[in-house]
C-alpha cells in the first residue's frame, strides 16, 4: 500500500457534478432517472425506475453524461451509497444525486466505488452530514473526501475485480428472479384475463379468507415501538419489504422470539398474503414456507385465504389483475397518504375460476417460487460474504 500523502476524492477524478436542482417531469417511457432509492451498494436498482423524455434527459445531462465507469453518489435519503454506471445503462441524475468520473490513470472505478462504501470512507463521509431535518453530504465534504493508502492500479483493479464478481452473480440471480416473476404474470394473465369467462362466480375476499380474523391489521404503534427493534429475531414485514412474489429482506427490521410470542396473532403462517395498505396500496408478498412465522408489520394487513374456498397462490395473483387491483385502490383513503383499512378489503370481489385450473396454475407458480427463494438466498449469501470482504479488502488486511 502507499504510504504518500494522502489523496482526495476530487484528486482521483475527472469531474464530480451536482445533480440539477430541480424536478425532473416523469414520462411512462424513456431513459432512466436515477434517485436515491436506486443507488444500492455498488449497482443502481433500475427496478421500477421512474423515466424521462429525450428533450429532459438532454436537460438533465448538460452539465454530463454519465457513461460505463462513472459513479453516482446519493447525497441524502440515505446518504452514502454509491453505484458504478454499468455498460448498457443509458441515464441522467434526478435530485439529491452526484455524478463521479474516476480518473483511469489515478484509480481503478470498481475499486473507488467499493472503497467509498467500505466503513472508514462512509465514516468520514457520514460525519459530514448537515441539515436539521434531512440530512444531506455537502459538495465540499465529497471533494475533499480524504483517499488514506491506496493501493497501486494493479491491486485496485484486483479488488475491484473481485468485489464486481459478486454483485455480477447477484445482478444475474436479480434477471433470473425476474423472468420467473414475468412468467408467473404472463401465465395468469393467458388464463385468467384473457381468458375469463364470463360465467365465473365471484366471491368477496371476506368470503375466501379464514372465518376468524381472516383479513388483519398489522400491530399499531401503540403496540410495537421502535424500541422494541433489535438486530436479531423475528422478521418483521413492512410495506418496503414487499417485492412480488418475495420478501426483499436486505433492510428487514426484527424484534425479539419473547415479543414476538406475545403479539402472536400477526405472526404469518404458510399461504398468507402480506399486502401495503399505507402508501403505495397493492405492493404484497405470498407467505411460502421460508417466511414461516414472519411477523406482520406495521402498514400492512394480513389476507389469511380459506384453503378449501380458494387456492392461496390463484388468489395472490388474482389481487393484481386489473380490475381487483382498481377496486382496491379506490377504497383506500388518505389525502396526502393513501390508507387501506382491513374493512375496505372485506367487500372487495374476485373471479373464482373452477378449482382444478386454480389448482393447475398453483403448481406452476409452486415451482417458480421455489425457483425465486433459492435464487433470492444465494444473493442474499452472495451479499454477506462480499460485505465481509469489502472492510477487510480496503484496510489492507486481506491482499489479493
Amino acid at each position: 500500500m502507499n504510504k504518500g500523502t494522502p489523496s482526495t476524492l476530487n484528486d482521483v477524478s475527472e469531474f464530480i457534478v451536482d445533480c440539477l436542482h430541480a424536478t425532473a417531469p416523469i414520462e411512462n417511457d424513456g431513459y432512466p432517472l436515477i434517485r436515491t432509492p436506486n443507488i444500492g451498494k455498488g449497482r443502481l436498482d433500475l427496478d421500477g425506475v421512474q423515466r424521462v423524455s429525450q428533450s429532459t434527459y438532454e436537460t438533465w445531462t448538460q452539465r454530463a453524461i454519465p457513461q460505463p465507469g462513472d459513479l453516482i453518489f446519493a447525497r441524502e435519503a440515505p446518504a452514502g451509497n454509491v453505484a458504478i454506471v454499468l455498460e448498457g445503462q443509458q441515464v441522467c441524475l434526478g435530485q439529491r444525486t452526484v455524478h463521479i468520473r474516476p480518473s483511469r490513470e489515478k484509480v481503478n472505478p470498481n475499486f473507488l466505488c467499493y472503497f467509498l462504501l467500505a466503513p472508514q470512507q462512509q465514516g468520514l463521509l457520514l460525519a459530514a452530514e448537515t441539515g436539521a431535518t434531512a440530512k444531506h453530504i455537502n459538495m465540499k465534504d465529497i471533494r475533499r473526501l480524504p483517499l488514506v493508502r491506496l493501493p497501486e492500479l494493479a491491486a485496485q483493479q484486483r479488488i475491484g475485480s473481485m468485489l464486481a464478481d459478486y454483485d455480477d452473480l447477484i445482478d444475474n440471480n436479480r434477471r433470473r428472479i425476474k423472468l420467473l416473476e414475468d412468467s408467473v404474470r404472463l401465465l395468469f394473465d393467458e388464463w385468467f384475463v384473457k381468458g375469463h369467462k364470463a360465467g365465473w362466480p365471484t366471491s368477496t375476499l371476506q368470503q375466501l379468507c379464514a372465518d376468524e380474523a381472516g383479513i388483519q391489521t398489522g400491530p399499531f404503534g401503540s403496540q410495537l415501538h421502535q424500541s422494541d427493534y433489535a438486530e436479531e429475531g423475528v422478521p418483521v414485514v413492512m410495506p418496503k419489504d414487499l417485492a412480488t412474489m418475495k420478501i426483499d429482506t436486505q433492510s428487514i427490521a426484527r424484534i425479539p422470539e419473547h415479543l414476538a410470542d406475545e403479539l402472536g396473532r400477526h405472526r404469518m403462517q404458510y399461504g398468507d398474503i402480506v399486502f401495503g395498505r399505507r402508501g403505495e396500496i397493492g405492493r404484497r408478498a405470498y407467505i411460502g414456507r421460508r417466511q414461516i412465522g414472519y411477523f406482520c408489520g406495521t402498514g400492512c394487513l394480513r389476507l389469511r385465504p380459506s384453503a378449501e374456498r380458494v387456492n392461496p397462490r390463484f388468489l395472490f395473483e388474482a389481487l393484481r389483475a386489473p380490475a381487483v387491483a382498481g377496486d382496491i385502490a379506490s377504497r383506500a383513503k388518505g389525502s396526502t397518504m393513501a390508507n387501506l383499512s382491513a374493512g375496505a378489503m372485506q367487500t372487495v370481489t374476485v373471479p373464482v375460476p373452477p378449482r382444478q385450473l386454480q389448482d393447475r396454475f398453483a403448481a406452476f407458480v409452486e415451482d417458480a417460487s421455489e425457483q425465486v427463494d433459492t435464487l433470492d438466498e444465494q444473493s442474499r449469501k452472495l451479499r454477506t460474504a462480499r460485505d465481509l470482504l469489502l472492510p477487510r479488502l480496503m484496510s489492507g488486511e486481506l491482499t489479493v
